[in-house]
């Protein structure tokens, strides 16, 4: 039996390869995304390392959040210093103030040291707040 026929590899199909030059669709609106970013804010601003007076989105903390399509909420965070008092509570005080933003389903934060925290990643404000200009 002869069989003429070739197989091509849906990874080699042009509708595939398009699909990957096509921005992604979101099924939050920009506008929710906008507001969500915002609340996000906020409530990581509620958090303050109990040994310094600032929160800890001025810090500099807050290295990522991503948001799912289904409003997961997973923040990546660091501490001022790895040998940090709170650093078993911290990611916890994080998750909960997520958690009390409206429409966020879960929350998690993950601790990573790399890149290690350093005065370069406050804000002015928090600068302003430690005289440290």
């Amino acid at each position: 039996m002869d069989d003429t026929r070739t197989e091509t590899a849906i990874s080699d199909s042009d509708a595939f390869a398009a699909s990957w030059d096509e921005p992604q669709k979101s099924a939050l609106s920009q506008a929710e995304l906008d507001k969500l970013t915002d609340d996000l804010i906020e409530a990581l601003k509620t958090v303050y390392d109990p040994e310094i007076p600032v929160d800890i989105y001025e810090l500099g903390l807050i290295y990522k959040v991503d948001v799912s399509d289904d409003r997961d909420v997973l923040v990546e965070m660091t501490l001022t210093a790895p040998g940090c008092p709170v650093a078993g509570e911290m990611p916890g005080w994080v998750e909960a103030a997520v958690m009390k933003v409206e429409g966020v389903r879960s929350a998690r934060a993950n601790l990573v040291f790399d890149p290690p925290w350093d005065s370069s990643k406050m804000s002015d404000e928090a600068k302003l707040a430690l005289n440290m200009f």
